[in-house]
């Protein structure tokens, strides 16, 4: 695009190359287990894996689901092993509220992020959203247990809703294994999983806990109705497409997608929340190119107005996505660095601080 492309120059090509491998969403390609395998298909990146940390580890696991309801997979990172060497270091040594400066060992007790993947609730998965777990258990010097909730249409709403809370609530309960800090539990994600976390927060007020310090929404999925100034003026051209949504809820939602009777529920559009008061405080990511960028900022606001206290990172130059690739974009860098920051910092602000933190624009 040229003239009017309001995109980072140099987001520019990686944009055209992410949409030419990515499915035909709702048009050639409709069925979810073919998009699957679309994905799946496609070159690994080529490159060794980051590591967690000095003395880091990554296991595959699974723990309980809901009642009722299958296991979990989970991947759980930590920034140093544990029970490490550092595990018995003195609470004024061991206590790191900073994000890791190089991959060095931080120090238990740290902060512990529940992570939901994006995908539109119908695709992607533990290895996809690999990288950037990785680094987010790198900078913030966080563990991170990331979370293979069901996928529609196979699943539909609410079953990632009660995988969500259900994988909450086992984290909460075994973070000493870990040495997880129990006054900095974080629940995170990205699109998708943006919506999930903020629900499973919900859910935790509604259903006596657990406590959660903070909720990190990444150009989160909030509002079922796909109406807003940004699904118009991002409606192609930037990687996520609005068609690509409209495909998202049909799976998420059945047939009907906006026209079904959940896509007005808190737990399906959280935007639409009647009340969004005693949620944790929240970092929010949006990006100027993505159809998902004025809900994501008025979902902020609607925080605000609420009590809630709120740090916005705003990117105008850029796509849904975008914070996957700090090897290629300063602005991704700098909103890891932002967002790692958060994490490191959680439980440290008081619920009772509410209000607005300021932000980044970039």
């Amino acid at each position: 695009m040229t003239g009017t492309d309001r995109l980072d120059p140099a987001a520019r090509p990686l944009v055209d190359l992410l949409s030419k491998a990515f499915p035909d969403l709702g048009g050639t390609v409709t069925d979810a287990a073919e998009a699957r395998r679309i994905l799946a298909s496609a070159p690994a990146p080529g490159r060794p894996l980051l590591p967690v940390g000095s003395v880091g580890s990554v296991e595959d696991r699974t723990i309980p689901g809901p009642e009722g309801a299958p296991e979990l997979r989970v991947r759980i990172y930590l920034p140093e092993a544990a029970g490490g060497a550092d595990a018995g270091a003195a609470p004024d040594q061991a206590r790191m509220r900073g994000p890791a400066q190089g991959g060095g060992p931080a120090r238990a007790p740290y902060p512990t992020v529940v992570f939901f993947h994006g995908g539109g609730f119908s695709i992607c998965g533990l290895d996809s959203h690999d990288g950037t777990v990785r680094k987010l258990c790198r900078e913030a010097g966080a563990a991170v247990v990331s979370v293979d909730y069901r996928l529609a249409p196979e699943a539909p709403f609410p079953a990632a809703v009660e995988d969500a809370y259900a994988a909450v609530r086992w984290v909460a309960g075994h973070l000493g294994q870990w040495g997880g800090d129990p006054a900095a539990l974080v629940v995170a994600g990205d699109s998708a999983g943006g919506a999930l976390a903020t629900v499973a927060a919900r859910l935790a007020r509604e259903r006596g806990g657990p406590e959660i310090a903070l909720q990190v929404l990444l150009y989160p999925v909030l509002d079922a109705a796909q109406d807003t100034d940004s699904y118009r003026r991002n409606a192609s051209g930037y990687f996520l497409t609005a068609a690509h949504m409209r495909w998202f809820w049909e799976q998420y939602l059945g047939e009907a997608g906006p026209a079904s009777p959940h896509s007005r529920h808190p737990y399906a559009s959280p935007l639409r929340a009647p009340d969004l008061s005693g949620l944790p405080p929240a970092y929010l990511l949006t990006a100027g190119c993505d159809p998902l960028c004025d809900e994501g900022q008025e979902y902020a606001s609607a925080l605000r107005e609420a009590g809630v206290r709120v740090t916005e990172g705003h990117f105008r130059a850029m796509f849904h996505g975008f914070l996957g690739f700090t090897e290629a974009l300063a602005d991704s860098r700098t909103a890891m660095t932002e967002v790692a920051g958060a994490i490191a910092a959680a439980g440290v602000y008081g619920r009772k601080n509410s209000g607005d933190l300021g932000g980044v624009t970039g």
